[in-house]
């Protein structure tokens, strides 16, 4: 019974509905089958994640490696859900410890990359924050003067003072992004937090990419890509999370992209490789000859010749076999027994 609601829960997600995967999810860890608990709680808290109930997920992943040490799954979804509860050092560590686990996995450095970039931007932000108040102190008690006090009035009004939250606004214009793909799609993601979704304007042609977000400090963050191959604009989606902005696009072909971006030539390259014609049944095979074979024709000759043979020996008592069908096509084969020797036929 566990395994049969472990099975649907897959289904569930792969269909997307995760609420109804998360329900069987549940009824397969009420069972006592203790050799598939770890998944059962790693499946759990993949879905948890998809909800976006971060804590929850992390709580599952923890019960799963209680379980089983050594479930990289579950490392690598718990990095995912500390992450998002933007614990960068300890998702870094998880993460680390993960591709130990499973160094095949090339998800585990994605995630590395993406927690050191996080965590060097939270370095920049403090840094910012402190260069700002650098060269703000009080006037000095020597400085008496009506007139340089004056004159220092005027030039503070004129240089504005550095404002550390413009600062780590600024900073984070500079979002970083990253893309993955299946057979059929491309996902590109980019890590820009607390987004609302009307603030998101995404546009998606067949070539190209432009994202456009207006940030809480008015500033405008802009990504425009030139994609490396073609895409179905129309079958673009864009989901705009608490922590990133999620675009999924379809790919025109099923091909695998070697990069995100490209100036065309790789598309040119594809659509220049030679379509045979339907009607073309000529088929041409391998070979190191400089000669080309009709190899279809090749085989109708064949079949002539079996037919021939075939015609010639049965007409004429097994003493004929021929594979000129213009000798014997249009009359009975005559027995010929060999020299010395007499055909008789027998009777049954």
């Amino acid at each position: 019974m566990a395994t049969d609601n472990f099975a649907k829960g897959n289904e569930e997600f792969v269909n997307e509905n995760y609420e109804k995967a998360l329900e069987l999810y549940t009824e397969a860890l009420k069972t006592d089958d203790e050799d598939m608990r770890d998944d059962y709680y790693a499946a759990r808290a993949q879905v948890l994640l998809k909800l976006e109930r971060y804590s929850e997920a992390l709580e599952d992943t923890n019960k799963s490696t209680e379980i089983n040490p050594k479930n990289s799954k579950a490392y690598y979804r718990r990095g995912i859900a500390l992450f998002h509860l933007e614990r960068y050092e300890d998702a870094l560590k998880v993460f680390t410890a993960g591709h130990v686990l499973n160094s095949e996995n090339s998800n585990f450095n994605t995630w590395i990359r993406k927690c050191e970039a996080e965590i060097d931007l939270s370095k920049q932000e403090k840094g910012n924050g402190a260069e700002a108040r650098v060269g703000i102190s009080e006037s000095s008690p020597m400085e008496t003067s009506s007139s340089i006090e004056s004159e220092k009035k005027t030039e503070c009004s004129s240089i504005p003072k550095p404002n550390p939250a413009d600062a780590i606004l600024n900073a984070r214009v500079k979002a970083k992004h990253d893309w993955y793909q299946t057979q059929t799609h491309v996902v590109l993601t980019i890590l820009i937090k607390n987004v609302a979704k009307d603030d998101c304007h995404v546009d998606v042609q067949e070539r190209s990419l432009s994202c456009t977000v207006k940030l809480p400090s008015g500033n405008d963050y802009s990504l425009e890509l030139d994609l490396a191959h073609s895409v179905i604009p129309d079958k673009t989606l864009t989901k705009v999370l608490s922590s990133k902005i999620e675009i999924k696009m379809k790919k025109q072909a099923e091909i695998q992209w070697k990069k995100l971006e490209g100036d065309g030539q790789d598309e040119e390259k594809i659509k220049q490789i030679p379509v045979q014609n339907p009607t073309d049944t000529t088929h041409k095979y391998p070979t190191s000859s400089h000669k080309t074979r009709n190899w279809d024709k090749l085989e109708q000759e064949v079949k002539e010749e079996e037919k021939t043979m075939m015609k010639s020996f049965s007409e004429s008592g097994g003493t004929v076999l021929s594979t000129n069908w213009s000798e014997i096509g249009d009359k009975k084969t005559e027995v010929k027994p060999p020299d010395g020797m007499e055909y008789k036929k027998w009777e049954y």
